[in-house]
């Protein structure tokens, strides 16, 4: 029998930001103007009318073929979803697959398809989603989700209407990865996905979308035709003029923002009730990506992780986000509790002083470069980490990310609840005994021997001090009162049908 992997939401806390941010009297004339007009358009209170298409700003480049950012990623979910998908708190719901079972303790996973059509009207077919996702697992350089799926051994079809994905090792926990818009079943030619919604009309590159007729009605004539407000119309622009859009009530959410951007947020103005910030699961830290010099002992590697004061780094970025001094949120499927780092029982003080006598010992001045993208929001998180580094008798540089560097940000939302994707994240490049940790966990045969490796990377992981984090994704949105099922959660995924009303 097929049942719906579908479960109860878990009560989210929603996430509401008192926004103030201190902004130096030197702050650029580009920033002073942007603070000035956003100001000006944001003012009053938030009051917009339920009617027309939801209009959406998505951050970074117009939704295009040839993209793979943010607003590229909500338009392949919304016209190609793939055999599941997320609905609006984060949870599994059914996608082109309507029912679903997952035997073998995780190492066969059996789909049900639905009846669906593709953008052209023919009919989806088996053969076709197998043919699909094959390709997609073959597809090396593909994307980033790739390394996590080695597990699949093959996807065949059993019946005309039921698909079978079968493992080489057991993995109960693929089905948020089966979500992922990298692995939506869409044709690469002439036939586009299969929806929710389909791509109606276009004006400049703002596709506008309209959710797609149930095919199961009884009579084509029982389909109701779409309202506008059901309709979405997807805008993919940069943070500030997505703030200045929503400034001006010419928009309903402006979804995608991440620590870059997150102090025009308090430039704009923007009604608080309306500040939404997603309680994301992922890293946020820096990667040690050279080892050489200062950086080749890991002693002193943890010295540079126990100088941070991470509360007062995040509060004095965002009040409501959360630090965190160690790579796993809980134990997830690892067979023992997070690591802790041995200094997080001391206090700053002796942390830093512990910190600053290793930097004096060195012999010789030590200067690291640090990659992070420049940013309004990440410049002014250099300027946190520079300050601590100084503390501790360090002199850093900032860098561009794609030059060379001796840390470099890393700020990604986990795509599963898998320790496994934590900790092979984190290494760029770790130990040779926490990678063969992490390649043992990848090829181990039972759950048992799996969580028992992923133990045995965590401990080689924090004793090597490959990664120094900080806290968790800073992700946030601005959302209009009319979007009643907007939800925040640790996906930090809001799915383009499921924002208005539950109608789709």
């Amino acid at each position: 029998m097929f049942f719906s992997r579908k479960g109860k939401d878990r009560a989210l806390p929603k996430h509401r930001l008192k926004i103030g941010f201190p902004w130096s009297a030197g702050s650029s004339p580009a920033v002073r103007t942007i603070a000035v007009a956003l100001a000006l358009l944001s003012s009053g209170c938030e009051r917009r009318r339920d009617s027309g298409p939801v209009i959406v700003s998505a951050i970074g480049q117009p939704p295009a073929a040839g993209h793979r950012d943010w607003p590229q990623r909500l338009l392949v979910d919304a016209t190609a979803q793939g055999l599941v998908r997320f609905d609006a708190a984060g949870q599994i719901e059914p996608g082109l697959a309507e029912r679903w079972i997952v035997t073998d303790n995780g190492g066969s996973y059996i789909f049900r398809l639905r009846e669906a059509s593709w953008a052209d009207g023919r009919p989806v077919t088996a053969e076709q989603v197998v043919d699909i996702l094959q390709g997609r697992l073959r597809a090396a350089a593909d994307h980033a989700l790739l390394p996590f799926l080695t597990a699949i051994d093959e996807v065949v079809v059993m019946t005309p209407q039921v698909i079978e994905v079968r493992l080489a090792r057991p993995r109960p926990d693929l089905l948020k990865l089966f979500a992922q818009p990298e692995l939506a079943i869409i044709r690469s030619r002439a036939g586009g996905g299969t929806g929710p919604m389909r791509v109606s009309a276009l004006r400049s590159a703002a596709p506008l979308l309209r959710p797609i007729p149930d095919p199961t009605r009884a009579e084509p004539e029982d389909s109701p035709t779409p309202t506008p407000e059901e309709e979405v119309r997807l805008i993919g622009e940069r943070a500030s003029l997505a703030l200045v859009r929503f400034g001006r009530r010419e928009s309903d959410l402006v979804s995608g923002g991440t620590i870059a951007d997150w102090p025009l947020v308090a430039l704009s103005g923007a009604p608080p009730a309306t500040v939404r910030l997603d309680p994301a699961a992922g890293l946020f830290g820096l990667a040690v990506v050279r080892r050489e010099g200062f950086l080749a002992d890991a002693a002193n590697r943890q010295a540079l992780s126990q100088a941070f004061d991470r509360a007062t780094l995040v509060a004095s970025l965002a009040r409501g986000w959360e630090p965190m001094d160690r790579l796993l949120p809980e134990a997830l499927d690892s067979g023992a509790p997070p690591q802790v780092p041995g200094w997080s029982l001391q206090t700053l003080d002796q942390r830093r002083a512990d910190a600053r006598t290793r930097v004096a010992g060195w012999g010789s001045p030590v200067r690291l470069a640090i990659a992070l993208p420049d940013a309004p929001g990440t410049r002014l998180l250099y300027a946190q980490i520079a300050a601590t580094l100084q503390a501790i008798g360090i002199v850093s540089v900032r860098v561009k990310p794609a030059e060379p560097a001796d840390l470099r940000l890393v700020d990604a939302v986990a795509p599963y609840d898998s320790a496994r994707w934590y900790l092979a994240t984190a290494c760029r490049p770790c130990s040779e005994a926490a990678q063969a940790a992490l390649e043992q966990a990848r090829l181990a045969p039972t759950l048992g021997d799996r969580a028992q490796a992923l133990a045995a990377a965590d401990i080689a992981m924090n004793q090597d001090a490959a990664f120094i984090p900080l806290a968790r994704p800073l992700r946030w949105s601005l959302v209009a009162s009319r979007l009643r099922q907007w939800q925040p959660n640790a996906r930090a995924w809001h799915p383009l049908n499921r924002l208005r009303a539950d109608t789709n």
